[in-house]
């Protein structure tokens, strides 16, 4: 308890707890949500098949694209029990979503893509997006609190379930465009923003538990600036790795008798752009291969 006493208390010298309060505070819509969408649909563009599924069936494209912006709400609405098409009657999102996809498959020239695949620019959506998956993640929490308060490994999963997005629903957006890779499971690969997502969810639920003696708000803005600045880094040198490989394969060694297999998943990590780019891995697994599929293959994209 002393300990958690002595952290506020630094905390409250460096001043950091208004800047926390106030950035937990800050509104999300219509800047960060735009930056979401922006990245969201970049990434389904980035999918091999994803162009010429949208010039041939706009509606199967269009519904993809809503996926990947509001998966995780629709997921999660299942989960505890409410409509999953309740979002869809934020019209001003639907409509802003809608306008990115027109814009990022549609626009003359593809002016619109080339501006926001410029990396620079790109780093900073991405980063932006960060900041909506750590809200997504803590309002997911916070939400499932309210309906079954003790309920821990519930707050977990639907914290999870929101700051995973579309992922965890990766098999039933391959359906709507015409691909089915079971084995593409994003349960069974995890990418990094799930991983971060579950061990953000944990966080958020021993918080909410009153068993991590840091507030809501300073706990937002650490784990924002963990994930945008691990995500930055990530996207500027076209990494597909995990930063908790080393941790995750020494546990799993300890606990479930896991091979030490840290070279050969650093090896996968950086040699699945190149097998991505052959016909053999059509589908959508992970954003970050994704994003490296695009990068191989720039002509078939546009």
């Amino acid at each position: 308890m002393r300990k958690g006493q002595n952290i506020m208390e630094v905390l409250d010298v460096l001043n950091l707890g208004e800047i926390a309060h106030y950035f937990s505070k800050m509104a999300m819509f219509p800047v960060f949500d735009v930056a979401y969408y922006i990245v969201s649909i970049l990434y389904l563009k980035y999918e091999p098949g994803a162009v010429e599924v949208s010039r041939k069936s706009p509606v199967a494209s269009w519904l993809c694209a809503m996926l990947y912006c509001f998966g995780s709400y629709i997921l999660a609405d299942i989960m505890l029990g409410v409509s999953p098409i309740d979002y869809f009657h934020n019209n001003s999102h639907i409509l802003l979503a809608s306008a990115v996809w027109y814009l990022i498959f549609f626009c003359p020239l593809n002016l619109f893509y080339k501006c926001v695949a410029f990396l620079p620019v790109k780093l900073v959506l991405v980063a932006m997006k960060e900041v909506v998956r750590t809200r997504k993640i803590a309002a997911g929490v916070h939400h499932a609190q309210h309906a079954y308060h003790h309920g821990w490994l519930i707050m977990v999963i639907t914290g999870y379930v929101k700051g995973s997005g579309v992922a965890l629903m990766s098999n039933f957006e391959q359906l709507l465009r015409g691909v089915w890779k079971p084995e593409t499971n994003e349960v069974l690969k995890m990418s990094f923003p799930t991983k971060a997502s579950l061990y953000g969810a944990i966080l958020f639920t021993l918080q909410e538990a009153h068993l991590l003696p840091v507030s809501k708000s300073t706990l937002i803005c650490l784990f924002t600036l963990f994930m945008a600045t691990t995500k930055v880094f990530m996207t500027a040198r076209h990494s597909h790795g995990s930063p908790f490989a080393l941790i995750e394969s020494w546990l799993c060694h300890l606990l479930f008798g896991s091979p030490l297999d840290i070279e050969d998943a650093h090896d996968h990590h950086h040699s699945a752009p190149a097998a991505a780019s052959v016909p053999l891995s059509p589908a959508k697994t992970k954003e970050e291969l994704s994003e490296g599929t695009r990068k191989r293959k720039p002509k078939k994209a546009e």
